[in-house]
């Protein structure tokens, strides 16, 4: 990794699990290696690794590969994403990505020859279900009240923050609480106070992540483009219900009426509606949090997790 600020948390948990941890400054420095896997959302970043490492190199893709905006949109992120990234990943010797639609989509749509899915795994441990009466603690603890929906994620538009403003304003009983930064996070918090959603709650950076899930009743996601959301994982292992966009990669993880709520990410009022049905339906969200938590159980833990990966870089 770089000897960057923003990866020495990552360095540091590597380490702490036994994992050797290198950091370079340039390209050169990286030791000899038998495989070289890089991970880079950035083309030009890209570019310069295929054009500088030796072979054999695997392009790890955890970006957002489709957005599904309305008005169509999408094509045009679509086309974008044909003439920039996907040329560079066909130089790639292989591709891995983080859920099997994606997979799938890269060879399909972008003609990518050899992809690999593996899915994201979530720790277990670390994100857990509240134990008796700790929710409410929680809440307290972070300034909420009522039911809490959280919505984690960065601020920008493809995570279609601002559906989830206009459909809880006005929403009595309600908290919604966003955990993130990021370009547009400034501009939410103007339009929250224009369209006057005083049951919005702006967290920001939030460390203590495990901690806020427990004390949410609902995680609400109804995001425009995701690969495999390692949020919505986070929040299934803490026993939370999922109120999601309808789009293949969360379906891959949620279906609907079991594991949490699948519906369109636009317009608005199909979410507010839901929202407004859920509110009222204590049984309907505690019996979807326990699913979603054996959900995780059974098929994202980080062992299964990196025996996928580790399948996907041998053979």
């Amino acid at each position: 990794m770089p000897p960057a600020t923003t990866t020495k948390p990552i360095r540091d948990q590597l380490r702490a699990a036994g994992v050797e941890t290198i950091t370079y400054s340039r390209l050169s420095d990286i030791p000899k290696a038998d495989v070289y896997v890089v991970s880079t959302w950035a083309p030009p970043s890209l570019k310069k690794m295929l054009s500088q490492l030796p072979r054999p190199i695997f392009a790890l893709v955890h970006d957002q590969i489709e957005m599904f905006y309305p008005y169509g949109l999408r094509y045009v992120y679509r086309t974008g994403y044909h003439l920039w990234q996907a040329p560079l990943l066909k130089r790639a010797d292989r591709v891995i990505t983080v859920s099997r639609w994606a997979a799938e989509y890269l060879q399909q749509i972008h003609g990518i020859p050899e992809v690999r899915g593996v899915h994201n795994g979530v720790d277990l441990k670390r994100f857990r279900p509240p134990g008796v009466g700790e929710k409410e603690k929680l809440k307290k603890q972070f300034g909420l009240s009522g039911k809490v929906a959280l919505l984690s994620s960065r601020f920008a538009l493809e995570k279609n923050q601002y559906s989830a403003l206009m459909a809880a304003r006005g929403q009595e009983g309600l908290t919604l609480a966003f955990a993130g930064t990021g370009p547009l996070f400034n501009t939410a918090k103007r339009l929250a106070r224009i369209w006057k959603v005083d049951n919005a709650v702006f967290l920001g950076h939030v460390s203590e992540m495990p901690e806020l899930y427990r004390a949410a009743d609902l995680f609400l996601f109804p995001t425009f483009g995701e690969n495999q959301s390692l949020a919505t994982l986070e929040a299934m292992a803490s026993g939370l219900p999922v109120l999601s966009s309808n789009i293949p990669a969360q379906r891959e993880l949620i279906d609907d009426g079991v594991e949490g709520w699948l519906i369109p990410p636009w317009p608005p009022r199909i979410l507010r509606r839901k929202l407004n049905e859920l509110l009222t339906n204590e049984t309907a969200l505690k019996g979807a949090g326990k699913r979603a938590r054996l959900r995780v159980e059974t098929q994202h833990t980080l062992e299964s997790a990196a025996a996928d990966f580790a399948t996907a870089l041998l053979n």
